[in-house]
């Protein structure tokens, strides 16, 4: 993929040690652009790093929270001193025990909520303003297969989800005469490091279980990273507000 008008541009990528985010990182790498590695993973970060680096790209990495205001202003500063965010990517995220809706707990709807939606809407709001100044930008944001329905996690999950689509589309309306367009890819079954650990929420599973079957063949996070790289490239140009599945297909079964 070339030709993307990528080069010398400024990414931020959430999640950026692993997974998806790993993926898209090394991409945006490929193209020329120099990249903010952000992860709460230190050692993930500086592996994703060390990669770029070595193929003669332009990288550093920030670690921490991001749903911590700090750790955001140091992202946002990591970006400022490349020339500020060009391109950011909410990636990071975490799945649910696929609880139903009855048996979902204050600790795992807190922090699902905290890590799927607040985050990316800190950074989001950081980086804003520097994009306005210069009347450009592009933001990509991971939804899921379960942002498009019902059947595809648990209710903590779904719901942060579907959140994150209406950040996206909202975004997109309030800032499209500023240059700035805000996207979404929408996952469905990747092979990533994210895990599920459903075995204390039998109702749910046992639900999801009848839907799972049309989920398809399981995607590569390179496969995402391609679409992530496409819409926050000018290839994208007209493209805002829109949420691309990139699901083999379950979205339309």
């Amino acid at each position: 993929m070339t030709g993307l008008g990528l080069k010398d541009k400024n990414v931020v990528v959430t999640g950026g040690g692993s997974g998806i985010g790993r993926a898209s990182a090394l991409r945006f790498a490929e193209e020329g652009a120099r990249v903010v590695v952000a992860d709460l993973n230190a050692d993930t970060a500086r592996e994703a790093v060390e990669e770029i680096r070595a193929a003669g790209g332009t990288a550093e990495s920030v670690v921490g929270d991001l749903s911590r205001q700090e750790v955001v202003a140091e992202v946002v500063a990591a970006a400022d001193r490349l020339g500020g965010t060009d391109v950011l990517v909410n990636n990071a995220g975490i799945m649910d025990d696929m609880s139903a809706t009855a048996d979902v707990t204050d600790a795992v709807w807190e922090r699902l909520l905290r890590v799927n939606l607040t985050a990316p809407f800190l950074l989001t709001r950081a980086v804003l303003p520097g994009m306005v100044e210069r009347g450009r930008g592009s933001v990509v944001f991971t939804a899921s297969e379960a942002s498009l329905r019902g059947s595809a996690a648990g209710a903590a999950y779904t719901a942060s989800k579907h959140g994150v689509v209406g950040l996206v589309k909202s975004t997109a309306v309030m800032y499209r005469d500023k240059g700035i367009r805000v996207n979404a890819v929408a996952p469905g079954g990747t092979a990533t490091s994210i895990t599920v650990d459903a075995a204390s929420a039998p109702h749910g599973p046992t639900t999801l279980g009848t839907f799972m079957g049309n989920m398809g063949r399981v995607s590569e996070a390179a496969e995402l990273a391609a679409a992530v790289v496409f819409l926050a490239s000018d290839a994208a140009s007209s493209i805002s507000g829109a949420v691309l599945p990139v699901d083999n297909g379950w979205s339309a079964v």
